[in-house]
This record gives structure tokens, C-alpha cells and sequence, in this order.
């Protein structure tokens, strides 16, 4: 058997502050890098063609990453449970290494490829959680019970020690062109586009691909954005967010590499002010983890409602009002806005995502789990903790200690675009209406058939209390 050991990359798409493989690399320099695209994940109905240009724009750069440090990313197309312990095998490598995920699918999947990989006995180390801070299991309540609330995580979280980047992997060693040559019998293909593997996504991305795209992004958010966060992050017209989201999910860039970002800006400034706004961010990462640990200790989640109120909800899930909201046609302009710019882009900002989530679920009384599949089906940076997380906070039925929340859309908009500067950049086919027209979307009837606009599909105050009246009786049923 070879010094060979086989870096199994699956959410970790880079060489620098990847946990697994500086430990790896640590053992020996001959480590190869894997990455499988798995069909189990590639063939489901709730896949982003966004998301998989992303991918596939991560992995060249990470094939380039490899090279210039002398080895190899080998790309697969088969599934990991056979294709891995058969590459193993061939190239004789003595050990497979990979950091761990939270998520159903992709646990049950390890599991089995770590018990193929024994069966041909090949090592394994797969100890690392590098997607996050704090592992599942390290923050706890004093009962050592997982939180379910967010607010004593975050205070129990943000008192952790947090651990420096890890070491980059440079000067390793690859394949000798004659294992390359037994590699490539063994499902080593060239690695496709996307349109290769049946999406298409022809817009640009709103982060470009892969591990320098993201440093220059975080670099840039500290210099512009990180003070004065905790206030332009609400508003959606303004570019006051990291937009690191789909590098984040990918690991195009490594989580501890942002909180370093973090203590080098609060070492900068000495404003109140902007320590404040840079905890908020901080914050943020909190939820991220939240969502992870919460995905991991009730798996549950991914498959239905926390809460016992919205287990048997009576939706009224009209599907010409679904149609209406996905392609937003709703007649609210602040949603129709937020609609369209996740449509063509792949992305949506924060605020909107809570807008558009309250809309679907409080004012259409549409299941939020419609909303949560057309999210994945089209966002960048789709990852199942933070959605799930969030569809089920703004649907009454997650892990929240004040679930019953309904929004406005005309306060939100007057609230967080009050020029209407969104909704016009959205909505151009309106955009020479008053602003307050716009951000009330109290808009004429004549007006609406003169722009081609529609009219509301529902009344707000009407919906919000048959939605209340709804939930009342199911929490009062699930108490009997």
C-alpha cells in the first residue's frame, strides 16, 4: 500500500482552512483530491441550475488549486458509495479522509461509503466538522441537551473559543502518470459543465466561483459594509451584505477564515457603533450554525414541522396563487420584486426572503414546504438547514420562542424601501408609478391594467386574520 491518501471533498471546495485535508496533508504529502458528483443529489427535483453552474465554476478553480500545489482533483460521476472504495482500491490508498456533514442525506450516505471502504480495508478519518465553528455536541444547554431557541445558543456560542484558519496544503505530491492511468478505468471522467449535466443558467452569478472570488468578496464587505451592517442590512436596494452565502455553503472560503475577519475589523475601528454592526454579522453566523446543529440533533426537520400547531395545518394551497407568487405576479409589488429578482438571478436578498415567506404562508395559507422546495429549485446559495431554518421561522412552525409573526408588505416596504428604489429595479414595467403607490401597493385598478400590472390576489387584513383564527384552533388542538 501507498503513502496515497484520498481527500473526499464534498462542502469544502478549497486547500486553505479546510480542517480534513491540512490533517490530511499533515500524515502525508501525497493527497489527491476527490469530488463526486453524486446523482442521489444531482437528480432530485429541488436542484438550482445556479447552484450547480456555482459548483462547477468552485471545482475548476479547485482543480487549478491542486496543480499549482503538484497534485490532482479526480472528478467522479457515479455514486460515492461505489465509486470511492473502487478508486481506493485501485490506486491502493491507504486512507480516505473527509469532514463531516449535518445533513440526513448526506449521513447516511458517509456511513455507508465508510463501511465499503472498510470492507476493501481502506482507513478512514472523518473527525473534522469544517463547515463549522463550534461542532454539534459543543454547544449545549447545562442539561447537555441541544438548544432549541436561538438567543442562550448565540450566548453560549459566542463565549466559545473559536480556532484559527488552517494551514493551506502546498508542495503536495499527486499521481505518477501511471496511477493516473489506473484511475481513469475506475470512473475518473474530465470534469463537465453544467449544461453537460442537463442545467442550463445563463445570467450571471451574483458572487463569481471559488476560493478568490469569496476572499476578495470578504475583503471587500470589512473595507465597505461590516460597520455599518446591523442598519443597511435591511434594506434590499442597498448592497449591505456579505453575499457570501453560496461561498459559504460550498466552502468556497472557510468559516474560520470569516471570523478572523471579524476580530482583524473589530481590531480596527473604535466606534460603539461599528462594534455593534459587526456583531450583528456575527450574529448571522450564529443563525448558520443554528440551523446546522439544529438539522443535525432533529433530523426531522428536513421532512416536515417543529412544531406541533403546523403538523396538521389546513392550507388552503391554491395553486394558481403558487404560480402567482413564484413568478410574481401577486400584485404586491415589494413580493413581485423579491420574486423576480430571486427568478433571475438566483438569489434574493435577506429581508425579502422573510417577505415573501410571510406572504406565501400568512396571506396565501400556501404550505411553507412549496416555498421552501422553489427556493432550493433556484437559489445559489440553497443550503437545506438555512432554508428549512428559515421557511419554518417565517411559517409559525420552527424553532422560534415568539413563532406567531406576520408581515406587512406595505409597512415593509415603506419601512426598508421607502423610495421604492427596489421595487423598481424589479418592476420596470411600473416604475413610473408614484413611490407611494409602489411601497403602499395601493395601486389603481385602471393603472394596473394600463401597466399590465396585476391587482392584489387577496386582501392582507383579511388573510392575516383567517390565518390567526386558523392557528388558534390548531393550537389549541394540539393541546388537547
Amino acid at each position: 500500500m501507498s503513502d496515497l491518501i484520498l481527500f473526499w471533498h464534498r462542502r469544502d471546495l478549497r486547500i486553505s482552512d479546510n480542517l480534513g485535508l491540512a490533517a490530511a496533508y499533515q500524515r502525508s504529502s501525497k493527497v489527491v483530491g476527490v469530488f463526486c458528483l453524486d446523482a442521489g443529489i444531482l437528480e432530485r427535483d429541488d436542484v438550482a441550475p445556479a447552484r450547480v453552474a456555482y459548483l462547477i465554476g468552485c471545482l475548476q478553480e479547485l482543480q487549478q488549486r491542486y496543480a499549482e500545489a503538484g497534485s490532482q482533483l479526480l472528478i467522479l460521476h457515479t455514486d460515492p458509495r461505489v465509486g470511492l472504495p473502487q478508486l481506493a482500491a485501485v490506486l491502493g490508498a491507504k486512507a480516505v479522509y473527509w469532514n463531516r456533514d449535518v445533513e440526513p442525506y448526506a449521513r447516511n450516505r458517509d456511513r455507508a461509503v465508510a463501511e465499503a471502504l472498510k470492507e476493501k480495508g481502506v482507513e478512514i478519518r472523518t473527525k473534522t466538522w469544517d463547515q463549522l465553528l463550534h461542532a454539534p455536541g459543543d454547544v449545549q444547554t447545562g442539561s447537555g441537551a441541544p438548544y432549541t431557541v436561538y438567543t442562550p445558543f448565540w450566548r453560549n456560542w459566542s463565549r466559545q473559543t473559536k480556532a484559527d484558519p488552517a494551514p493551506k496544503m502546498e508542495k503536495a505530491q499527486g499521481l505518477s502518470p501511471n496511477e493516473q492511468a489506473q484511475a481513469e478505468p475506475a470512473g475518473v471522467i474530465s470534469l463537465p459543465d453544467a449544461k453537460d449535466l442537463g442545467f442550463v443558467w445563463q445570467n450571471d452569478l451574483p458572487l463569481l466561483s471559488g476560493e478568490k472570488a469569496a476572499r476578495t468578496q470578504l475583503a471587500r464587505f470589512c473595507e465597505e459594509c461590516i460597520q455599518t451592517y446591523d442598519i443597511e442590512r435591511n434594506f434590499p436596494a442597498v448592497l449591505g451584505t456579505s453575499q457570501l452565502s453560496s461561498a459559504l455553503k460550498f466552502g468556497a472560503i472557510g468559516i474560520r477564515t470569516v471570523w478572523a475577519a471579524t476580530i482583524e475589523a473589530l481590531e480596527q475601528t473604535r466606534s460603539d457603533q461599528a462594534r455593534a454592526a459587526i456583531n450583528t454579522w456575527r450574529q448571522e453566523l450564529a443563525w448558520r450554525e443554528f440551523y446546522q446543529h439544529a438539522m443535525y440533533f432533529f433530523p426531522d426537520l428536513a421532512d416536515g414541522p417543529y412544531r406541533q400547531p403546523l403538523k396538521n395545518f389546513p392550507w388552503d394551497n391554491n395553486k394558481d396563487q403558487f404560480q402567482a407568487w413564484c413568478e410574481g405576479k401577486t400584485g404586491y409589488p415589494i413580493v413581485d420584486a423579491a420574486m423576480r429578482q430571486l427568478n433571475q438571478t438566483g438569489w434574493m436578498h435577506n429581508r425579502c426572503r422573510m417577505i415573501v415567506a410571510s406572504f406565501l404562508t400568512k396571506d396565501l395559507m400556501i404550505n411553507w414546504q412549496w416555498g421552501e422546495q422553489y427556493f432550493m429549485q433556484k437559489l445559489v446559495d440553497g443550503d437545506l438547514s438555512a432554508n428549512n431554518g428559515g421557511w419554518q421561522w417565517s411559517a409559525s412552525s420552527g424553532m422560534d420562542s415568539k413563532p406567531l409573526r406576520i408581515f406587512n408588505p406595505a409597512s415593509q416596504s415603506q419601512k426598508f424601501d421607502p423610495d421604492a428604489e427596489y421595487i423598481r429595479q424589479w418592476l420596470p414595467e411600473i416604475r413610473s408609478l408614484d413611490t407611494a403607490m409602489l411601497v403602499t401597493g395601493k395601486i389603481p385598478e385602471d393603472e394596473c391594467e394600463r401597466y399590465n400590472y396585476p391587482a392584489p390576489i387577496v386582501d392582507h387584513k383579511e388573510q392575516q386574520a383567517i390565518f390567526k383564527q386558523k392557528y388558534r384552533i390548531q393550537k389549541a388542538a394540539a393541546r388537547d
